[in-house]
């Protein structure tokens, strides 16, 4: 799956931060750490997201950690990493660092909690227990939320899906989160590419949207309320005065 967007935003400061912790974790800690002094897999152990480790270890740390680790496969932390650059810096220049940050780190850690779930209610249907002992990594469910919200926010924007065939973004989105479906719906959870935290970061991303801007909506209808209860006319035949 390949994407192109529409001239290419120079790098925000937020998304390099992000980007440069995802590159130094994933090549000091698990191309070079692990290959030269750990057991493989060591890292993911602890840092990847285990559901069974998660719940029953308490080892909570890692519904945020697993965001931040990737396969040594360096596909897939460039992916992520490209799209991390394209969409997200655009999205912060418009909304800002905090927001951007908070928004991203949202949909990654409601994606692992999603998918911990999933591994759960799948092991409890099937009684099949591989989701909930293999590790879950890589930043593709806050991704997969950013997709989301430039989908929402640039709509009407033209991508290249496939580096070939434009589409505006509100299309893109919806064609990817079908792939998804279909794709979980074949392979299922135990499936080596997390369809699931995929799909749960869109769904993270866009409630995370919808309940903050209702949120500011409600926040300025109350101030208005506010004000508009405070507001007060007081007649003087001499001097009148308005205030609130």
């Amino acid at each position: 799956m390949g994407m192109q967007v529409q001239g290419f935003q120079p790098i925000s400061p937020m998304a390099k931060k992000l980007i440069i912790a995802n590159v130094a974790i994933w090549f000091f800690g698990v191309i070079l750490f692990e290959a030269l002094f750990l057991e493989p897999g060591t890292m993911f152990h602890f840092f990847g997201l285990i559901p069974e480790k998660t719940i029953f270890s308490f080892w909570l740390w890692q519904p945020v950690t697993y965001m931040f680790f990737h396969s040594a496969q360096i596909f897939h932390i460039l992916f992520n990493m490209l799209l991390l650059w394209w969409l997200g810096s655009e999205l912060e220049l418009r909304w800002g660092p905090k927001f951007f940050l908070t928004y991203y780190m949202v949909c990654g850690i409601g994606a692992g909690l999603i998918f911990l779930a999933g591994a759960f209610i799948y092991y409890g249907v099937t009684q099949d227990a591989t989701p909930l002992m293999t590790p879950l990594v890589g930043a593709s469910g806050a991704v997969f939320g950013l997709m989301l919200a430039y989908g929402m926010v640039f709509g009407e924007r033209m991508i290249y899906f496939m580096l070939l065939f434009p589409m505006k973004a509100k299309y893109f989105v919806l064609l990817i989160g079908a792939i998804e479906v279909v794709t979980l719906i074949n392979t299922g959870i135990g499936n080596k590419v997390a369809n699931l935290a995929h799909l749960a970061g869109l769904l993270v991303g866009y409630l995370y949207l919808k309940f903050y801007s209702r949120w500011q909506a409600y926040k300025i209808r109350r101030k208005t309320k506010k004000h508009g209860r405070n507001f007060r006319v007081v007649v003087n035949n001499d001097k009148p005065k308005y205030w609130n």
